[in-house]
């Protein structure tokens, strides 16, 4: 999409971090200076309003005394939101173009999600497997969610630039350091787990259940957190899950050091090294960070952000551009609507009229300079035309189906029943395909035939089997000769 650069982006120099866990808000201020990071402020309050539920002018109001309290007046911000609302799916892709997966990763979220992914954020992450194929994590977030949080961050007086996953903020997955990573983040009410390979999310889960308050104090479930993680390890394809070789365990102390000793001798069969995280190693942020500070996901979302280093899931939503805020604007009131469209108009036909004048000066001085040699040409094709016979040999119709049936696969996965050749040089054909991918790659193949161009599709219905239309253009067939 075209934008106008009104003015440049100015590189971040300070940003607040805040990571939303429970009613838990924790909060720190960095800034960047000389390519070092410096810890401002830092903050931890329990909210009494749910930011979700609460009206936004008083769950806004809430969050603006807490930043006060704490002498924080940074406005932009970045928002680690918790797992719990984020609704995951795992689907394996085949090696397609871009457009083609696109659509297949459309289909499989309205699949794979248990409410319409329209009413969702939608984010993607990207695990490389064997053969060029990929796993792909879909995660979607209800759109109702952000734009609640939107409208209560304004009311706090904060600019949000991000909404991620806190937790994933803590351990990158582009980070080479994260290849074979499975992570836990122990938090307020729930335990999240992360594995990370190929630069990208292979698993995402909240293990709710996995923490118990009942004594008043928290403890961990740890035959929860063991089982979930040897399910979860279970799902994933062979090629990742012999990458996983690394626990890494995020959270208080005296939550965390058990977890991890009863862990280590569960998962010592698997060869999996577990280890508790209590600081940053040098250089994992991106930048210098000062010694023994604290591991925290508001910090690590922070730094990462003023590093620019891109989240793994970004769930915040688009905003209009100029123009469309400029068209909603004005968009209101009949005489604005009659004179925004007459203005429209006019602009329209006057540069529609400058244009062809402009092509029909560049037509005019070409033909000029070929008009010779064209009328040599045409005295020697009347002549061909004359003596060749009136028929040709190259059995156009039967090359178009001999390109289809090659293109079709041999098991009955997709078949035709309506092949309409016409005289364009357009072929039109129709039929059941029994899913989404034996279709798509019935489309690869005819796309790579000699001669075959515009492949589109038209139409597809259903889902086990589905109904389909697409269309294309034979370019090497014989001419008909009237």
């Amino acid at each position: 999409m075209f934008k106008i650069p009104f003015q440049s982006e100015k590189r971040l120099t300070s940003l607040l971090g805040l990571a939303l866990d429970g009613n838990r808000l924790d909060g720190v201020v960095l800034r960047r200076v000389n390519g070092a990071i410096e810890l401002q402020q830092r903050f931890s309050v329990t909210l009494s309003l749910d930011p979700l539920t609460a009206t936004p002018e008083l769950a806004g109001r809430e969050i603006r005394n807490q930043l006060e309290a704490a002498g924080i007046r940074e406005r932009q911000c970045v928002l680690g939101l918790p797992l719990k609302w984020v609704l995951t799916a795992q689907t394996e892709v085949p090696p397609l173009p871009e457009a083609d997966t696109a659509s297949l990763l459309q289909l499989e979220a309205e699949r794979g999600f248990p409410t319409d992914a329209a009413t969702l954020q939608l984010a993607y992450s990207r695990c490389p497997l064997p053969a060029d194929h990929q796993l792909v994590l879909l995660a979607g977030i209800p759109r109702l969610h952000l734009a609640a949080l939107e409208q209560v961050l304004l009311c706090a007086k904060l600019k949000p630039l991000s909404f991620t996953i806190a937790s994933a903020a803590l351990q990158n997955p582009a980070s080479p350091t994260s290849n074979g990573v499975m992570t836990l983040a122990v938090g307020e009410t729930s335990v999240t787990l992360q594995i990370s390979c190929g630069g990208g999310l292979a698993a995402l889960r909240a293990l709710e259940g996995a923490i118990n308050t009942e004594s008043g104090q928290p403890g961990i479930q740890v035959d929860v957190v063991a089982r979930e993680a040897r399910i979860t390890l279970g799902q994933l394809p062979s090629a990742l899950r012999a990458e996983v070789k690394n626990i890494r365990i995020f959270g208080p102390q005296t939550l965390t050091r058990p977890l991890a000793d009863e862990l280590e001798l569960r998962f010592e069969t698997l060869g999996l090294k577990v280890s508790v995280v209590d600081a940053y190693s040098p250089g994992e942020l991106g930048a210098t960070i000062p010694p023994n500070t604290a591991v925290s996901a508001a910090l690590s979302l922070a730094a990462r952000t003023l590093t620019g280093q891109v989240p793994a899931l970004e769930f915040l939503p688009p905003k209009p551009t100029l123009l469309e805020n400029l068209a909603a604007k004005y968009s209101s009131g009949r005489l604005r609507a009659v004179g925004a469209a007459a203005g429209t108009l006019v602009a329209l036909v006057g540069g529609l009229f400058l244009f062809q004048q402009i092509q029909l000066w560049q037509l005019r001085s070409q033909w000029s300079k070929m008009s010779p040699q064209v009328s040599d040409l045409q005295d020697v094709e009347d002549q061909i035309r004359q003596f060749r016979p009136w028929f040709d040999n190259s059995f156009r119709n039967l090359s178009i189906l001999r390109q289809l049936t090659q293109a079709f696969p041999e098991d009955g996965a997709v078949t035709a029943k309506n092949i309409e050749i016409r005289e364009d040089g357009t072929i039109n054909c129709s039929g059941n395909a029994r899913d989404n991918a034996a279709l798509l790659a019935t489309l690869s193949r005819l796309r790579a035939a000699e001669g075959v161009s515009g492949v589109k599709i038209d139409l597809i219905h259903g889902k086990t089997p589905m109904q389909f239309t697409f269309e294309f253009r034979q370019g090497n067939g014989g001419s008909h000769e009237n």
